[in-house]
């Protein structure tokens, strides 16, 4: 899946799969991890949003969204 930087403390790098509704995101950690059931919707809004990090805790990991470790 193709990944997009972003300027974040704590992302480095995420992707989109619209088909699987899958995002993965790259953390500075070096770990890979991808969610599964990410509505579009809130892929986009993570892109736009003031803080990639704060957003992706808040509406990706406290939402509960399924994920796998692939890295």
């Amino acid at each position: 899946m193709r990944r997009i930087s972003v300027d974040s403390s704590n992302l480095v790098s995420v992707g989109y799969d619209a088909e699987r509704r899958i995002l993965e995101i790259e953390f500075h950690s070096g770990s890979v991890y991808q969610y599964s059931g990410v509505p579009e919707s809130v892929y986009r809004d993570l892109m736009s949003a003031d803080s990639h990090g704060l957003y992706f805790d808040r509406e990706i990991k406290k939402a509960g969204y399924p994920y796998d470790r692939i890295d």
